[in-house]
């Protein structure tokens, strides 16, 4: 749903940052995904999916903006959870405007009032997104919209569900209008600065989430060890998932490597897409204790250290 300008970079043109935040679950990354029409971050039913800031280039109307999908903003406890409410805040910091997403079925949860709050006191310019509103009765939406602008100067107010695509239009239109003047920051045909060495991790660990239940998700982190380009054009990664714990480790490989097969079959497959060539994929799981706790392991996952 993206526009390609025709102005040259740089002759008319506008360019900024829009940091999209919220409560886990409120929808960010399919919003990204909807809005650029790319599969740049990773997507599940499960809250905190997302850990780092991942960014979206979208071209509309002579405008290039830059979405930044931050983590959902959560009470912390470990180093791990603090370096991703540190990349969300920092998202938020670094944006010329800043959207509250909102699922509008949970409505104003105290995480919502909280983050509110917080943007209220930091003086950015702020919209309000409602999301999830084919998941509510219309006439509930008026009533929510009321209590949240009382929590934080909302500067508009957008109603839309990301997973439809019901006002990305409309929103899309807005944001390119309310960009600063200024050069492109990005070539015009880019989606995203991830690189593929943290796509093929976050493809994985995807399918860690989509296949595995309870803490085992949270509890696994994904790392790109190579990359081989082969002479066929095509693609060899080898990647490590870490978990915290034994029970972890057997619940991922599964009976006679069954799960362990299936996540990397579907990651396979989801790659090959994305890159557009054929991927060969192998995956090795290693138990290692407070992973979550380490520096260098935040590092490579693309979070930095919170201290």
């Amino acid at each position: 749903m993206s526009d390609r300008p025709d102005t040259p970079a740089g002759a008319g043109t506008r360019c900024g940052f829009v940091a999209i935040l919220g409560a886990p679950n409120a929808g960010k990354s399919t919003l990204l995904n909807r809005l650029t029409g790319a599969k740049l971050s990773i997507v599940s039913p499960k809250a905190q999916t997302t850990r780092f800031r991942v960014l979206g280039v979208l071209m509309r109307a002579g405008s290039q903006i830059l979405l930044v999908d931050t983590p959902g903003i959560f009470r912390p406890r470990r180093r791990l959870d603090r370096a991703m409410v540190a990349a969300a805040w920092g998202g938020m910091r670094d944006a010329d405007l800043a959207l509250l997403l909102v699922d509008a079925k949970a409505g104003a949860t105290d995480a919502v009032r909280a983050i509110a709050a917080e943007l209220a006191g930091s003086g950015r310019r702020c919209w309000l997104v409602l999301n999830k509103i084919d998941a509510v009765p219309p006439s509930l939406l008026l009533p929510l919209t009321a209590a949240l602008s009382e929590l934080a100067p909302f500067a508009a107010t957008f109603m839309v569900s990301a997973a439809t695509g019901d006002g990305l239009d409309a929103l899309a239109d807005a944001l390119a209008a309310a960009m600063p003047d200024g050069p492109y920051l990005y070539p015009p045909d880019d989606l995203t600065d991830l690189p593929d060495r943290l796509l093929a991790a976050e493809i994985v660990r995807e399918q860690i989430f989509m296949q595995t239940h309870e803490e085992v998700p949270y509890a696994a982190t994904v790392e790109t060890e190579s990359w081989r380009e082969r002479p066929d054009g095509s693609v060899r990664i080898d990647a490590t998932v870490y978990v915290a714990r034994p029970g972890h480790k057997a619940i991922l490989i599964g009976e006679g490597g069954a799960r362990i097969k299936s996540i990397g079959s579907r990651a396979r497959s989801e790659l090959a897409g994305l890159l557009d060539r054929r991927v060969h994929l192998f995956l090795n799981v290693k138990e290692r204790p407070g992973w979550d706790d380490e520096r260098a392991r935040l590092r490579a996952i693309g979070l930095d250290d919170p201290g």
